[in-house]
């Protein structure tokens, strides 16, 4: 390698060097910002109306803020059931809605109008499992969406009612005013008992979990 290719790859390197430093300093710093903001407002991490997979009293508490359509809030579903199965007595998920994608507000609300019929988890995870024919971000097919909410037993057609009332448009908006308080920009975006991931990945995830889970085994 002469002189000339030798600067230029060293150049490269610092300039990679520098990149990576300087995106591990902004998510700490958005991490310290929603911790801080987290703390100062804990009652908007938690809704009453929040559904909640796991012991209701469990110590630990995953909160994610999804999005239906999000290819990789549905990557990550898996990995947070099996850390649900890990810890069953001491680990519970809490779901907040962050619709980025179009349509998945509307997805959202019939999520809500399941919890009416009993149906929320089963109808969450088929919309999941056919979220690569529903949820073109460019054009999402919905009428597939809502077949797949009928094909997990859901009644759609009161379903489609109950999703357009007040109190389900309610819910919606609270956890987009909570997102947006909490600074949450992408999905999907983990806390678990309020602390946020230091970079993104389920062993990220899981390291943080079982962090949370040693404290309360001391």
């Amino acid at each position: 390698m002469n002189s000339k290719k030798l600067t230029v790859t060293i150049l490269l390197g610092i300039v990679l060097v520098a990149f990576a430093f300087g995106m591990y300093n902004y998510q700490r710093r958005v991490q310290s910002s929603q911790e801080q903001k987290i703390t100062q407002q804990e009652g908007r991490l938690v809704r009453m109306h929040s559904p909640v997979l796991g012991p209701q009293n469990a110590p630990v508490t995953i909160v994610e803020f999804f999005d239906p359509a999000c290819e990789t809030c549905r990557a990550f579903y898996p990995v947070v059931k099996d850390l649900l199965k890990k810890y069953p007595d001491d680990v519970r998920l809490v779901l907040r809605y962050a619709p980025f994608h179009q349509g998945s507000d509307k997805i959202a609300k019939l999520l809500e109008a399941a919890k009416r019929q009993n149906k929320y988890w089963p109808v969450l995870e088929r919309l999941l499992a056919e979220q690569p024919s529903w949820a073109d971000h460019g054009a999402p097919n919905l009428e597939l969406a809502y077949k797949a909410a009928e094909q997990a037993g859901l009644d759609i057609q009161k379903a489609l009612i109950d999703a357009s009332t007040p109190a389900v448009d309610g819910v919606l908006k609270q956890d987009i005013e909570d997102l947006t308080a909490f600074e949450v920009t992408k999905t999907p975006t983990f806390f678990v008992n309020g602390r946020g991931l230091s970079s993104f990945g389920p062993d990220q995830l899981a390291t943080l979990v079982a962090e949370e889970v040693a404290k309360i085994k001391k």
